[in-house]
C-alpha cells in the first residue's frame, strides 16, 4: 500500500494518525518464500517535527510460517513489529518536483535508508514493513525445544516415528578423534 504523506510534508508541525493495510501475502528472500498467515491493519503515526524531520511511528504484530530448524515442520512464529523512523524533509529552496526532491536525497547518505520506502512524497508501506520484518527475523525457529529433527539417513521426521537407521554412524567431524581411539586400543 503507497501512502501519500504530502500533508505532512507540506504542514508545519502537523500530527496525524493514518490506517494502513498490508497487501503482502509472503516474505520473499534468500531463504526462500514465507507465507503471512496473520496481519491485521495498523495505524502509523506521523509528526512534522518545524518542517525539518517527519517521524514515522507504529507497531504491528505479522504472523509467519517459518519451517522448524530441525525438522522442516511450519511453524507459525509471530513477530511485533515496531516503526520508528526520522525522515529528513530539509530541502534546499527552490526544489518542488519529485525528481529534484529524490536526486537532493541521493547525495545526502543519511538519506539513503529512506529511499528504500519512499519516492518523493509517498511512503510504500510494503517495503518499509518489509523491512522490519527482515529486522525482527528469529536467528532460529524449533517446533519446540525438545524437537529431534530428522534422520540423516532417511529423511523420517523423529518427532512423529522413529526408523531402523543405522543412528551409530560417526560424525565425520570427529574422524581424526575416532583414529586415535583405534590407536589406542591396538596397544
Amino acid at each position: 500500500m503507497v501512502v501519500d504523506l504530502s500533508t505532512f510534508f507540506s504542514n508545519w508541525n502537523a500530527d496525524g494518525e493514518l490506517e494502513v493495510y498490508l497487501d503482502m501475502e509472503a516474505v520473499k528472500s534468500k531463504l526462500g518464500v514465507f507465507p503471512i498467515i496473520k496481519k491485521e491493519p495498523f495505524s502509523l503515526h506521523l509528526t512534522n517535527v518545524e518542517n525539518r524531520h517527519l517521524l514515522i511511528q507504529g507497531e504491528l504484530d505479522v504472523t509467519i510460517s517459518i519451517p522448524c530448524d530441525r525438522c522442516l515442520t511450519e511453524v507459525p512464529v509471530k513477530l511485533h513489529l515496531v516503526i520508528d523512523k526520522k525522515l529528513s524533509i530539509d530541502l534546499p529552496s527552490g526544489i518542488s518536483t519529485e525528481e529534484e526532491q529524490s536526486s537532493v536525497s541521493e547525495e545526502n547518505d543519511d538519506n539513503l535508508e529512506q529511499l528504500e520506502y519512499m519516492n518523493g512524497c509517498q511512503l510504500d508501506a510494503e517495503r518499509l514493513v518489509y523491512g522490519e520484518i527482515l529486522f525482527a527475523w528469529p536467528a532460529k525457529v524449533l517446533c519446540k525445544d525438545s524437537c529431534k529433527g530428522i534422520c540423516t539417513v532417511c529423511g523420517t521426521n523423529l518427532n512423529e516415528s522413529s526408523c531402523n537407521c543405522d543412528q551409530t554412524a560417526p560424525d565425520p567431524r570427529m574422524a581424526a578423534f575416532q583414529d586415535v581411539f583405534n590407536k589406542f586400543k591396538e596397544v
